[in-house]
């Protein structure tokens, strides 16, 4: 790997190293951000490597993050940072971790994370979730590359044609974006762990009703449910409620057995033109 393509792996990217006891080491990477901030998705996968190597010292077994909540209160930069984490329990099932992420003494993000093993042969027994019709991905439009949004560099996006009337400039009634989305980082393709980034890699769903480019997460909650199975996952994200400049935003991925393998809800901060 070239120098300047350092940290293009979401692997290396948000790779933590041990520097005391529950402290970890991390060194965000300029691919992962969008107008020069690390992205939000990106930023729980690095919280919950910290979270899995910190139940890992005290005996804990589990193998991935099946639930992560993040308050972030601060925007971080590229570059390095430290993790403090705190094993809050381990259990035969689940177990809990604590991390804050601070840069130059001050606390940018914190998450409560829920450790568990997820089984490639498990056996769904209820959904209520159905993956949301578009087109095929050769009709899809290509999201190109965005000097704003580096994350472009590393996944390929392609939006189903009914989302994609805003990059005219046109708005909808409708807050949603859905498409088509894969890993393209050059190492891997998706598994339960890279679903945290997934979660929150789509176009803000604010975008079809005429919002700016502002849009900074102000707490965001991936669940991880199942291993996903196919290069590309079918996503859907939309806005549930606008107010008071706050949105509420879902997601859902959807692998190629069409089950529903995570979700994410967040809320946001949001501008959107005056209406007369």
């Amino acid at each position: 790997m070239t120098t300047s393509e350092e940290g293009r792996a979401l692997r290396d990217a948000a790779a933590v190293e041990p520097l005391s006891p529950w402290r970890y080491g991390v060194n965000l990477s300029q691919y992962y951000t969008a107008a020069g901030h690390p992205n939000g998705g990106y930023l729980q996968c690095v919280m919950a490597n910290g979270a899995l190597a910190a139940a890992s010292e005290v005996g804990a077994t589990h193998l991935h993050t099946t639930a992560i909540t993040t308050n972030y209160s601060g925007a971080p930069e590229v570059g390095a940072a430290e993790l403090h984490t705190e094993v809050r329990r381990v259990g035969r099932s689940v177990s809990f971790v604590h991390v804050t992420m601070e840069q130059g003494g001050q606390v940018m993000t914190e998450s409560l994370v829920t450790l568990g093993t997820l089984h490639e042969d498990s056996t769904v027994r209820y959904m209520d979730a159905t993956p949301p019709e578009m087109a095929s991905i050769e009709e899809c439009h290509q999201s190109t590359d965005d000097e704003e949004i580096n994350m472009r560099k590393v996944t390929d996006l392609r939006l189903d044609p009914s989302s994609t009337a805003w990059w005219n400039g046109e708005r909808s009634e409708r807050g949603e974006v859905r498409g088509w989305l894969k890993l393209n980082d050059g190492d891997a393709s998706w598994d339960a762990w890279s679903m945290l980034f997934a979660s929150d890699a789509l176009p803000p769903a604010t975008f079809p009703l005429g919002s700016s480019g502002w849009v900074p997460t102000l707490q965001l909650t991936s669940y991880i449910r199942r291993i996903p199975t196919s290069e590309w996952l079918r996503v859907r994200q939309w806005c549930v409620v606008v107010a008071d400049g706050i949105v509420d935003e879902r997601c859902e991925l959807f692998d190629d057995r069409g089950e529903l393998v995570a979700s994410s809800t967040q809320l946001a901060m949001v501008r959107l033109p005056t209406i007369h």
